[in-house]
């Protein structure tokens, strides 16, 4: 146990590092962070396997020993198979890793440090995994924070959109994921065992991918762990968090509209994946003051006043111009009683004209920014003018001031003359000098008009209205402005096209509306007027050097003319180099690549490359990891290859090359 640190909380506190055993005799890794106090407390668990030695530990350092200095047991746990817990690593929220958290929850109540109640919480990954824990109702667990989460992993996730195959997520997740997968245990902490540990995980990999890509409609394997199914499972009561940049967010508006009013409250602002006290685009809030409330109120039974907050409290973004970045939006919060809302009404706008044939360029989406982004300077979308170009667009003119909250809906009259393809919406706000800044956007593919969880081929030449939603979205359109609404038949690399997406579609006017959930303006609604402003946080100390290596663009698109090829090469910027306090040197590099024709959809090529060494000098210990993984197809099959190979010292320990023919039954 280390010496209590000296932080001015209420109280002082001590951090360990322990193993959590299984009933199977599986060792999980923890660090705990703790009170100085001989009353037992609530215990607060965030629950993933991003590496809490390595990975996670500045953001934990940031954030567990806030909530211990405030009379909590905080306790940051690796899952199976990462980081230095033992076991063998599997599927994302597999069910052996949501039953393991169950044992963790039950475990953390049963120590004598803890009075028996616990919490949990988590961004992204952990915020899915507090989400289904909390699902699977152990006793032990009161109330969850869920930042970030999805509630279905189909649709809302990082594999599909609109039934569509999510090209941009969806390999580049697996292949993070298959990077991170295949690094070792650190020796300093998981001892002598490192090696065989880590050998027996790389023998156990399988890429993600291709799990992924075996189930193109919503079927069993989506549902397993899901709780889009059945709300009335969730047994703790709920604080759903999310920000309009992040592809999640609508996952907060459902729980709000599901879950009984008196054990959830939603909080939506304008950030990206990030935790709101961390949130880009700003204004960041007070958030560890905000879920201290939360706690307090579920695991002290303390008057701290959060169910007579909103049930649901949103961030209205003023109207502002397009750009890859923002430190901070303009804006008001907002809050709603209920939802939906009574002060919320559906306004519909009739598109006007003849038909038009939508035939878009396959790199349409170029310009669709990053699908999950996190507040790098390139992580949002241009201006949507050239987009715009490729697309069908209808305009409507803002006579005065409109607030949008919730999700629009567009309803089209589409002909195709090919059984596949897919259709997509975005709404921009069009300023008076011609700018387009992107509000929001919705995909369908075409084959999951009549549901998700099957595939329906269109009959070619008939003539069908399709309905879907948009993402959620709180905007002002100002007086003046116009709302675009931009329909096209590509996506690219948001969305895999279709084999027939070539052929594209037929819209007619008539019978197509868009559908906008338009708020009442109340200036003094005034709703995050108590957020305040975000907590100083000690930093971790772990040091980035400079390197006089010109840094690669984060996003950069290269044109191709006389091939009419397009390719877009992103660095995601996840890490570089870092020297930690412990003395572990950390170099993580990626790059991911997506090409296409302009006029082919079967030439759309995905690419990923990774690069992770993990050194310390003071232990003569040296490992690298490198994997390369690449998606291409024809009209019948996806074709993934995937290789991963692993030194130590400098000499190869693993090497292995993956390559699979996955059927397109509807991706």
């Amino acid at each position: 146990m280390s010496p209590h640190i000296r932080m001015p909380f209420p109280y002082e506190t001590t951090h360990e590092d322990l193993r959590i055993p299984l009933a199977d005799g599986t060792r999980l890794y923890a660090r705990v962070w703790r009170p100085l106090t001989d009353e037992p407390v609530p215990a607060l668990l965030e629950y993933l396997p991003h590496r809490l030695t390595d990975g996670t530990a500045p953001r934990d350092f940031q954030r567990h020993p806030w909530y211990a200095g405030h009379g909590y047991a905080s306790v940051r746990v690796d899952v199976r198979g990462h980081g230095n817990s033992e076991g063998l690593p599997a599927d994302a929220y597999a069910a052996t890793e949501l039953a393991d958290g169950v044992e963790v929850v039950h475990w953390l109540a049963a120590r004598p440090w803890c009075d028996g109640k616990v919490g949990m919480f988590g961004l992204s990954w952990g915020g899915c995994n507090s989400l289904r824990i909390a699902a699977l109702a152990p006793e032990p667990l009161k109330a969850i924070v869920t930042v970030c989460a999805t509630d279905d992993r189909y649709d809302n996730d990082a594999h599909y959109t609109g039934g569509s195959v999510l090209a941009v997520e969806m390999h580049a997740r697996a292949a993070t994921l298959l990077a991170h997968a295949a690094r070792p245990p650190d020796p300093r902490y998981a001892g002598g065992a490192w090696q065989d540990m880590w050998l027996r995980r790389l023998e156990a990999l399988e890429p993600f991918l291709h799990t992924w890509l075996a189930h193109q409609t919503r079927d069993g394997f989506w549902r397993q762990g899901g709780i889009r199914e059945d709300y009335g499972t969730i047994g703790a009561a709920v604080l759903a968090v999310g920000g309009w940049h992040d592809p999640h967010r609508d996952t907060v508006l459902r729980l709000v509209e599901r879950l009984p009013a008196d054990r959830v409250r939603g909080l939506i602002g304008p950030w990206s994946a990030q935790y709101p006290d961390r949130g880009l685009p700003g204004p960041a809030i007070g958030f560890l003051r905000e879920t201290l409330r939360w706690w307090d109120h579920w695991l002290k039974d303390a008057p701290t006043g959060v169910l007579e907050e909103p049930l649901l409290r949103a961030y209205v973004t003023d109207s502002h111009p397009p750009a890859t970045a923002h430190a901070t939006l303009p804006g008001r919060w907002v809050g709603e009683p209920a939802w939906p809302s009574p002060n919320i009404t559906d306004v519909t706008y009739a598109l006007q004209g003849a038909p038009v044939v939508v035939r878009s360029p396959m790199h349409t989406g170029v310009d669709a920014g990053r699908f999950f982004p996190v507040g790098n300077e390139a992580d949002l979308p241009p201006d949507q003018r050239e987009e715009d170009a490729r697309s069908a667009c209808f305009e409507f003119a803002v006579g005065e001031e409109t607030w949008v909250l919730g999700r629009p809906r567009v309803r089209l009259r589409l002909t195709s003359e090919v059984s596949r393809g897919q259709v997509v919406a975005r709404l921009c706000d069009v300023a008076p000098d011609g700018s387009s800044t992107l509000v929001t956007r919705g995909v369908l593919n075409l084959s999951a008009r009549l549901g998700r969880d099957r595939a329906v081929p269109w009959e070619p030449g008939a003539t069908r209205d399709v309905a879907f939603p948009l993402n959620g979205i709180g905007y002002a359109f100002p007086a003046g402005h116009r709302i675009r609404l931009a329909v096209s038949s590509a996506y690219w690399p948001w969305v895999w096209p279709q084999a027939e997406s070539g052929a594209g579609f037929t819209l007619d006017p008539a019978g197509s509306f868009l559908e906008v959930p338009v708020r009442a303006r109340d200036e003094s609604a005034g709703a995050g007027g108590g957020l305040g402003e975000p907590e100083p946080a000690e930093p971790l100390g772990a040091n980035q050097p400079v390197t006089l290596d010109e840094p690669r663009p984060e996003r950069l698109v290269v044109r191709d003319v006389a091939k009419g090829e397009w390719r877009l090469e992103v660095d995601p910027r996840y890490g570089g180099t870092r020297v930690y306090p412990d003395g572990l040197e950390c170099t993580e590099d990626a790059l991911e690549t997506y090409t296409i024709r302009e006029a082919d959809p079967l030439s759309a090529r995905t690419r990923s490359d990774w690069s992770i060494r993990l050194h310390r000098p003071d232990l003569a210990w040296d490992t690298m990891v490198r994997t390369r993984s690449e998606l291409t197809c024809d009209a019948e099959d996806f074709v993934a290859v995937n290789e991963v190979m692993c030194t130590a010292g400098g000499e190869v320990v693993f090497h292995r090359t993956w390559e699979k023919r996955i059927p397109r039954t509807a991706g």
